[in-house]
């Protein structure tokens, strides 16, 4: 009798938390959004409960274009999760339609990327969760 190779699962995000549950919803529906304050209009990114700048507790769920440049990129060689096998790219790309405002993603393998390179934004379906997230355009 052999015993079954256990499948390797990514770590997921906690969907259902008060501050980022509207961002991975909006990902569901291939979204991709920011969180915008009602009282003064800022970003509140990494989303916060409150802005910073007002003070407000209020705020929206916002679409951006999906759209950016390449700010920062690093290539994992050595795998520190069975669930990830190396190599792949961690990117930061800063959104073209807000500035200032940048999101993490990963591409597979190592590939020849530039500084300021155009990305675009797509939607990684995984079992229980979709994930933003960039790719060079």
């Amino acid at each position: 009798m052999t015993e079954a190779t256990p499948t390797l699962t990514r770590i997921l995000p906690v969907e259902d938390d008060h501050d980022t549950a509207g961002f991975f919803a909006a990902a569901r529906r291939g979204e991709l959004v920011v969180r915008v304050c009602d009282g003064c209009g800022a970003v509140l990114h990494v989303p916060v409960a409150y802005c910073h700048t007002c003070g407000s507790w209020e705020g929206t769920w916002t679409p951006v274009q999906g759209t950016g440049r390449l700010v920062s990129w690093t290539t994992a060689e050595h795998q520190v999760h069975p669930a990830y096998p190396v190599p792949y790219t961690i990117v930061l790309v800063e959104l073209d339609d807000r500035p200032g405002v940048r999101f993490v993603g990963s591409l597979p393998g190592a590939p020849q990327l530039t500084d300021g390179q155009p990305m675009r934004v797509w939607f990684e379906e995984l079992d229980d969760a979709v994930l933003p997230q960039w790719e060079p355009v």
